[in-house]
């Protein structure tokens, strides 16, 4: 993952990712889209209603202008231990995702991927910046700047209202 332009990264859109078969995804590609991005896991207790209801949201947002992007992350209790294609498999068969999922990475400490490092830096938490479970959400506008942050027990469906404004939805 990497800033096109430079270390301090002035929106979402200056960076590329890979995608879960490691191919660069330049983020500039979701211009105008309004992005929710989390960071999955498989085995998690929160995992059935996270990915449930970000499949129910994207269903009905997708074609309004909302992206909903997955990364992978196995930094929490050893709860995302499978391979990326594992991993697109059980998410894309048992909740029907069809989002992207991309390349699993680190979203805490010395390597955290740089989109994570931009992420916190913009919204951090309530007790510091630090991404403290799996499915922490970050909601960020057509502009490529996180409007908000949301904890992992926070409903994607309860974040529905805060997608309306941005989108420009009634």
């Amino acid at each position: 993952m990497t800033s096109k332009d430079s270390p301090a990264a002035k929106s979402l859109h200056d960076f590329t990712v890979k995608d879960s078969r490691g191919e660069d995804v330049d983020l500039s590609i979701y211009k105008d889209k309004v992005l929710l991005i989390f960071n999955v896991a498989s085995q998690c207790v929160l995992t059935n209603s996270n990915y449930t209801e970000m499949s129910q949201l994207y269903e009905k947002y997708k074609d309004k202008g909302l992206e909903i992007l997955a990364f992978p992350c196995n930094q929490f209790g050893g709860q995302e231990p499978g391979s990326n294609e594992e991993i697109v498999e059980f998410a894309c068969k048992r909740f029907k995702a069809e989002y992207p999922i991309f390349d699993k990475v680190d979203v805490n400490g010395e390597n955290a991927a740089p989109i994570y490092k931009f992420l916190k830096s913009s919204k951090g938490g309530i007790f510091g910046d630090g991404i403290k479970w799996n499915f922490t959400k970050f909601l960020v506008g057509k502009n490529g700047n996180v409007v908000d942050r949301y904890a992992p027990t926070t409903s994607p469906l309860s974040i529905e209202k805060d997608i309306k404004k941005l989108l420009g939805a009634s």
